[in-house]
C-alpha cells in the first residue's frame, strides 16, 4: 500500500545541438535516489517519497547543476535539462580526465547495467589505451591490459588465440561469435576498432555454446554525429610503415544521416629474414535516425593480408639442445615461396527501436566471408637420428645434429557465417522491486573448409637443411607445385560446420532502492555440428542457468557472487568410447570499487571452473593421426586483480595480476592409462602467474604542457607449454619492458614507443614428442615506433 503513494521522476539530458548526454549522474541531493543517463540521455528515478527535493546533475566535463523539484504522490514528474557543452567538448574532457576507464559496456554486450554493478568480471580496454600503446592489431599487445590473458602460442599476427582462466576464450565482434574454426578469426586491425571488452567466465547473457573461460568482444567504431577526422602516420623498426584515417560526420543538415570511414595500409617486416605481414583495411559505416525512437546502422569491414606462409615464425631444434639455441632472428622459412593471401569480409545491419523510455528492441544480422590461399610450413623430421618417414613415402636415412627436412603444405581455406540476433531490454517495477529484463534469440550458421592434403618436402635426406649452417638458396627438392585451381569444395580435407539456435531470458531484480541486485537467467541452446571426422551431424540441446548477486555496500563499492554454465558439442575421432558434449560451470566471487568520484577502479575476483568431457589431442598420436581422448574433468581456478583509471590529474595507470591453476581432476574410464595422463596433471596452455602494468603521465601546465611519458611491463611465470609432452626443459620466466614519450599541441600529437627496452631474448614454445624436438617462436629484440597524428 505504501508503494502506491510514491512518485517518479524522469526526463532527458541533452547537449547543444540536441545531442543526448549519456553517463550523467542524476541525484536527489541528500538522498539515495539516483540514476545515470543512458546512451540516449534519458534517466528515471522511481519510488520516491512525496516532497520537495534538490535535483543534482554531475558528469565528466560539465558544471554541476542544481534545481528544485517537487515529487507528488502517484504522479510522474518530467524534468528535462539542456547543457551548453557540445559532445566534442565532452569527449576531449573524458580523454584527458579518464582515458583508461570506461564505466558502461557497449550495446553489443546487451547489458544495461554499469560495469560496477554487473555480477561478473568485465574489463574494457579503451580506445585511448590502444592509441597510447600504439597497438595496431588484436594480437599486438592488447592482452597486457587484462588480468590473466596470455598468448602462449602466438600464431604470428594471423590469429589472436587468447588463453584466459586456463583455456582459449571465444572471439566476438560487435556481439557476434566469429569463431568458425580453431584457428580463426583473422586478427582485427585496430584502425576500425573502438574498444575491446573482456568478459570472464561463461557469460550466459552472450553465449552458452562456448568455452566457459570467457570471451572478448571487439567493438568497432560507429558514427558519433560530430564532424571530425584524423590522419595518423606510423613508422618503426623492421620496415614497419603504416598510415590510417578516421573520418566522422553527418551527411545532412539535421544530423539524421551519419557516416564513419576508417582505412589503413601497412607494410610490416620482421626481425626474422624473409618474413612480412602487410595489411590493407577499409571500414565504412552509415547510420540513419528515422525518428526519435528508431535508428538503422549498416557497416562493412574489409581486411586484406599479404604475408609469408603460416608457420614462418616457428623455429625447431633438436631435443638435446632445448629451447632458444639459435639467434633471435633465425628463420627456417624458404625465400621464393609464394605469399599467403587472406581476404576477410564482414557486414552488419543493425536496427534499434525504443518503444518508450523503458523498453528497447535491438536486432542485427551479419555475414562473414573468409578466403585464404596460401601455405603452411612445418618440419617433417628433425635430426639427429634416422629419417624414417615410411608413412608418407620418404626413404630412410640418417640425419646429423641440426639437420631438418622442412615440409610445406597447402592451406587454402574458406569460411561463411550467417548470424542473427534479436533482443529486448526493458525496465519495470513490481512494488519496491525494480526489474531489468534482457530477452532474445540468437541464430547462426557457420562453415569452414580447408585443403591441407597437399604437401611437399623442400629438402632431401641426402641434402637436408641444417639450422646451424643454413642455406637459403634453391631447396634441394625444389619448390612445391600445388593445385589451387580445382574448386576448394572438391579438394577440401578439413570440413567443419555448425548451426545453432538459442533463446534466453534474464531478469535483474533490484531491492532496497537497487542496492542489492539479483540476476536470474536461463538459456536454451540447440546446436548441430559437422566435421570431416563424423559421418553424421552431432546434435544436442541444453538449458544453462545463470544466477548472480551483486550488493552495493556504498555507491562506489560493490561485492558479487555468480554461478553460470556453458556447454558445446564436440567432434573428433576417439579410439574407443563415445563423444559427449563439453559442459562447464563457473562459481565466482568478486569485489569492485570506484575510487575518488570514479576516477579509477579496482576489481578483485576468485573463481572455480569445472569442465567435463573435454576432448584433447591423444598424446600417443603419430604425425599422421588425429585421434582425441575424452579427458574426463579438469578444474581451473584462480585469482584476478585489475586496476585502471586516473590516479590524479595527468597520471593514468593500468595494472593487473592473475594467479591461474588448471589441473586434471578426473580421468574418463574409457581413456587408456597408456596415454600417460593422470589425476593431478597440469593442463597445458597457460601461465600460472601473470602481471602487467602501464603508467602514463602527462604534464598539465607550464611551457611543456602536453609532454607525456609512459612505462609498462609484462611478467609471466610458471608458463605451461601447448602440449601434454612437456619435455625435459620448462619455459623460463618472461619479463618485457616497454616505454615511450609523447607530445600533444594543438591538432598534432607525436608518440614514440620503445618495445623490449631491455633487449631480452623473449619466446614461447613447446616440445613435440613425435618429432623429438623443441619449437619456439621469438619476439622482436629492442625496437621502436614513432607516430604522428593530425586532427582535422
Amino acid at each position: 500500500m505504501i508503494g502506491q503513494q510514491l512518485g517518479n521522476i524522469n526526463g532527458k539530458v541533452s547537449l547543444s545541438g540536441n545531442k543526448p548526454a549519456g553517463d550523467v549522474s542524476v541525484t536527489l541531493k541528500g538522498t539515495k535516489y539516483s540514476d545515470v543517463t543512458s546512451v540516449s540521455g534519458h534517466y528515471e528515478i522511481k519510488n520516491i517519497k512525496p516532497g520537495t527535493y534538490t535535483i543534482l546533475l554531475k558528469g565528466v566535463g560539465i558544471q554541476p547543476i542544481e534545481e528544485s523539484i517537487v515529487v507528488s504522490s502517484k504522479q510522474t514528474t518530467i524534468k528535462n535539462f539542456m547543457l551548453s557543452e557540445s559532445q566534442e567538448d565532452l569527449e576531449e574532457v573524458v580523454i584527458k580526465k579518464n582515458k583508461y576507464k570506461q564505466d558502461k559496456p557497449s550495446l553489443s554486450l546487451r547489458l544495461q547495467t554499469p560495469v560496477l554493478e554487473i555480477p561478473q568480471n568485465i574489463q574494457i580496454v579503451s580506445a585511448q589505451t590502444l592509441k597510447d600503446q600504439q597497438i595496431t592489431s588484436m594480437s599486438d599487445g592488447v592482452i597486457r591490459n587484462v588480468s590473466g590473458a596470455v598468448r602462449l602460442e602466438h600464431w604470428g599476427d594471423l590469429y589472436t588465440n587468447i588463453t584466459m582462466r586456463g583455456s582459449q576464450i571465444q572471439a566476438f565482434r560487435n556481439g557476434f561469435n566469429v569463431v568458425s574454426s580453431f584457428w580463426g578469426p583473422l586478427t582485427e586491425d585496430m584502425s576500425f576498432v573502438d574498444h575491446i571488452e573482456f568478459v570472464k567466465g561463461p557469460a550466459g547473457f552472450m553465449l552458452s555454446s562456448g568455452d566457459p573461460s570467457g570471451l572478448y568482444n571487439v567493438v568497432t567504431k560507429k558514427p558519433t554525429g560530430v564532424t571530425k577526422g584524423e590522419v595518423s602516420v606510423l613508422g618503426g623498426s623492421y620496415d614497419f610503415y603504416r598510415v590510417s584515417v578516421d573520418f566522422d560526420g553527418k551527411l545532412d543538415k539535421k544530423g539524421k544521416l551519419l557516416y564513419r570511414f576508417n582505412g589503413a595500409a601497412q607494410n610490416k617486416g620482421s626481425h626474422r629474414q624473409f618474413e612480412r605481414n602487410n595489411r590493407y583495411v577499409i571500414a565504412p559505416v552509415l547510420s540513419y535516425q528515422i525518428d526519435d525512437k528508431t535508428k538503422i546502422t549498416a557497416e562493412y569491414n574489409f581486411q586484406y593480408a599479404n604475408m609469408t606462409e603460416v608457420g614462418s615464425y616457428y623455429v625447431f631444434g633438436p631435443a638435446a639442445g632445448g629451447y632458444a639455441t639459435l639467434p633471435v632472428g633465425f628463420t627456417m622459412t624458404q625465400p621464393g615461396l609464394p605469399d599467403t593471401n587472406i581476404q576477410d569480409h564482414s557486414g552488419y545491419l543493425q536496427f534499434e527501436h525504443k518503444f518508450d523510455e523503458n523498453w528497447k528492441l535491438s536486432a542485427q544480422t551479419s555475414y562473414f566471408k573468409y578466403i585464404q590461399q596460401g601455405y603452411s610450413s612445418w618440419p617433417g623430421v628433425v635430426g639427429p637420428g634416422p629419417a624414417d618417414r615410411d608413412f608418407d613415402g620418404v626413404p630412410e636415412g640418417n640425419l646429423a645434429y641440426g639437420d631438418i627436412i622442412r615440409n610445406v603444405g597447402i592451406w587454402d581455406a574458406e569460411s561463411n557465417m550467417y548470424l542473427g540476433q534479436v533482443f529486448v531490454n526493458g525496465k519495470f517495477n513490481t512494488g519496491n522491486v525494480t526489474h531489468k529484463i534482457l530477452a532474445g534469440i540468437d541464430l547462426g550458421s557457420k562453415d569452414y573448409m580447408a585443403d591441407w592434403g597437399q604437401s611437399h618436402d623442400l629438402d632431401t635426406v641426402d641434402n637436408p637443411f641444417n639450422v646451424y649452417n643454413p642455406n637459403y638458396g634453391t631447396p634441394s627438392n625444389g619448390f612445391p607445385q600445388f593445385d589451387h585451381d580445382t574448386p576448394l569444395s572438391q579438394r577440401a580435407g578439413g570440413l567443419y560446420g555448425s548451426e545453432y539456435a538459442a533463446g534466453y531470458i534474464q531478469d535483474e531484480l533490484g531491492f532496497f532502492e537497487n542496492k542489492m541486485r539479483l540476476t536470474l537467467a536461463a538459456r536454451y541452446t540447440w546446436i548441430s555440428q559437422t566435421s570431416s571426422y563424423e559421418a553424421e551431424p552431432i546434435e544436442d540441446s541444453h538449458i544453462t542457468p545463470r544466477a548472480g548477486l551483486s550488493y552495493s555496500i556504498t555507491d562506489d563499492f560493490a561485492v558479487y557472487g555468480l554461478y553460470d554454465q556453458a556447454f558445446t558439442p564436440q567432434s573428433g575421432v576417439v579410439r574407443n568410447g563415445d563423444i559427449k558434449p563439453l559442459t562447464g560451470n563457473n562459481v565466482e566471487f568478486g569485489i569492485k570499487k570506484d575510487w575518488f568520484d570514479g576516477s579509477w577502479n579496482t576489481s578483485l575476483s576468485v573463481y572455480n571452473i569445472l569442465k567435463k568431457n573435454e576432448l584433447t589431442a591423444d598424446p600417443n598420436n603419430q604425425p599422421n593421426e588425429q585421434y582425441k581422448i575424452v579427458l574426463g574433468e579438469k578444474r581451473a581456478r584462480g585469482v584476478e586483480f585489475d586496476l585502471r583509471g586516473k590516479i590524479f590529474d595527468g597520471l593514468n595507470l593500468i595494472a593487473n595480476y592473475a594467479f591461474t591453476e588448471s589441473t586434471v581432476t578426473k580421468i574418463d574410464p574409457d581413456v587408456s592409462q597408456a596415454n600417460g595422463i593422470k589425476v593431478g596433471d597440469i593442463v597445458p596452455g597457460y601461465a600460472k602467474h601473470t602481471a602487467n602494468a602501464w603508467l602514463n603521465y602527462t604534464l598539465q601546465n607550464g611551457k611543456l604542457k602536453g609532454l607525456g611519458a609512459s612505462i609498462g611491463g609484462t611478467f609471466l611465470d610458471g608458463r605451461q607449454t601447448d602440449t601434454w609432452s612437456a619435455g625435459l626443459e620448462r619455459l623460463p620466466s618472461y619479463f618485457k619492458l616497454d616505454g615511450g614519450l609523447s607530445y600533444e599541441t594543438g591538432k598534432f600529437k607525436v608518440t614514440a614507443n620503445v618495445f623490449n627496452i631491455l633487449d631480452k631474448y623473449l619466446y614461447s614454445g613447446s616440445y613435440y614428442s613425435w618429432l623429438n624436438a623443441y619449437y619456439w617462436q621469438t619476439e622482436a629484440p629492442r625496437n621502436f615506433r614513432v607516430g604522428v597524428t593530425y586532427k582535422l
